[in-house]
């Protein structure tokens, strides 16, 4: 696992990584992981040509949640947590192209969920990345959202 682009394991059911390769998939499922969260784009450079395909392929369950990189949505973290909430007690793999959306939507749903406090989350995701202003921008507009 620690071949896939900057790969973190956050706890004993949850990863966040960057774009893995399609070799890399089985990697995921040997390791116990039964949910794929994409967060990229179907139709980036980075992604792979079918992946849903791919995951389903190997037993997994898919789920898609494009997030524009320059222009990230509170609506689709909304989604995403709905979705980490609904797979709670499964082992889930978070992914976008570098692990900078994944990073910053599995540090806000770690925050949402009291596993983290506010400075945590930003320590979470800073060890990674520094956001940009929009990123800056959405990570605050977030915490309003869910009420931090």
């Amino acid at each position: 696992m620690s071949a896939i682009y900057n790969f973190r394991r956050v706890s004993d059911n949850l990863a966040c990584a960057g774009q893995p390769r399609e070799d890399q998939l089985a990697s995921v499922a040997n390791d116990g992981y039964t949910v794929v969260i994409n967060l990229g784009l179907a139709e980036s450079k980075y992604a792979l040509k079918d992946e849903a395909a791919s995951v389903k392929e190997i037993g997994l369950s898919y789920h898609h949640i494009p997030v524009l990189f320059d222009n990230p949505q509170v609506s689709e973290l909304e989604s995403f947590i709905k979705l980490m909430n609904e797979h709670a007690n499964e082992k889930v793999f978070v992914h976008c192209a570098a692990n900078y959306r994944a990073s910053v939507f599995t540090g806000l749903y770690l925050f949402a969920a009291d596993r983290l406090d506010e400075e945590g989350m930003r320590e979470f995701i800073e060890e990674l990345w520094q956001p940009d202003p929009v990123w800056e921008l959405f990570i605050e507009e977030s915490l309003e959202f869910l009420g931090g």
